[in-house]
C-alpha cells in the first residue's frame, strides 16, 4: 500500500500572538473603560465629548507607550535570564562534569530508558561541550534561545495593538457631537470588536471561539460598566 505523507501543522507564532494580544486586549478595555466613565461624568457636567476624545488620546498615547516599554523590557529580561542560565551551564560542565552527566542520564532514565541504551547516547552528547549545554539548557532548564530582535519586536507588536484597540471604542466620539448616542455606538463597536478579537485569540489558542468571544465581551464590559456607574456616582 502507497504511504500517505503525516504533516503535523503547529501554530508556531506564540510569542507574536502573546503580544498582539497583550496590546490589543488591554487597548480595547482600558480606553473603553475610560471612555464610559468620562461619559458618565461629562453627561453629568454637561460638558460635551471633548474632554471625553481628549484624555482618550492621551490614555492611548500613555498606555501604548507604558505597554511596548513592558514588552520591551520582559523580552529583554528573557534574553538576559538565559544568557545567564547558559555561561552557568558552561561553566559547570567544565567543573562539575560527572553532575552534569548524571543530569543528562537522568532526562533519559525519566524516559524509561535502561542503562545500557542510555550510555552509548549520553556520551554522544558530553562529548561535544556544546551540545551539551543546549542540552541542557532545552531539557533540563526548558529554555529556548530567544530571538536577538524580540524585544524591539515585542515593544512595537504591543504597542501598535494597544494604538489600533484604543481607537475602536474612541472613534465614535470624534465622529459624533452627542456625548450620550457617542456612548451607545461605542459600546456597540468594542463589544462587537471584543467579541471578533475573542473568537479569533481562542481559534488560535485552542479554546472555542464562542467561548473565547463571550469571555473576552464579559472583561471588557463589566470593566466598563463599573467605570461608567462609579463616574456617575461621584459626579
Amino acid at each position: 500500500m502507497p504511504s500517505v505523507e503525516h504533516v503535523e501543522k503547529h501554530f508556531t507564532a506564540t510569542a507574536a500572538v502573546r503580544d498582539i494580544v497583550i496590546g490589543m486586549s488591554d487597548g480595547l478595555t482600558v480606553p473603553f473603560a475610560l471612555a464610559a466613565g468620562l461619559t458618565g461624568a461629562a453627561a453629568a457636567l454637561t460638558r460635551g465629548n471633548g474632554i471625553i476624545v481628549t484624555a482618550g488620546f492621551a490614555e492611548i498615547a500613555a498606555g501604548s507607550i507604558a505597554m511596548g516599554l513592558g514588552g520591551y523590557l520582559a523580552a529583554k529580561t528573557d534574553s538576559e535570564h538565559y544568557a545567564s542560565e547558559l555561561k552557568r551551564e558552561y561553566r559547570e560542565t567544565v567543573e562539575l562534569p560527572e553532575i552534569e552527566t548524571e543530569e543528562v542520564a537522568k532526562v533519559f532514565r525519566d524516559y524509561g530508558l535502561s542503562q545500557a541504551q542510555m550510555d552509548p547516547i549520553v556520551k554522544a552528547i558530553t562529548g561535544d561541550q556544546k551540545k551539551w549545554v543546549d542540552f541542557m539548557m532545552r531539557f533540563e532548564l526548558g529554555l529556548e534561545t530567544p530571538d536577538p530582535a524580540r524585544a524591539s519586536r515585542s515593544a512595537g507588536t504591543i504597542a501598535a495593538s494597544y494604538i489600533v484597540g484604543g481607537l475602536v471604542p474612541l472613534a465614535p466620539y470624534i465622529l459624533m457631537k452627542d456625548v450620550t448616542p457617542a456612548l451607545w455606538v461605542s459600546v456597540g463597536v468594542t463589544l462587537l470588536a471584543l467579541f471578533i478579537f475573542g473568537s479569533i485569540k481562542g481559534h488560535y489558542t485552542g479554546v472555542k471561539p464562542l467561548r473565547g468571544g463571550i469571555q473576552t465581551v464579559l472583561v471588557g464590559g463589566l470593566a466598563a460598566a463599573a467605570a461608567f456607574f462609579i463616574a456617575r456616582l461621584i459626579s
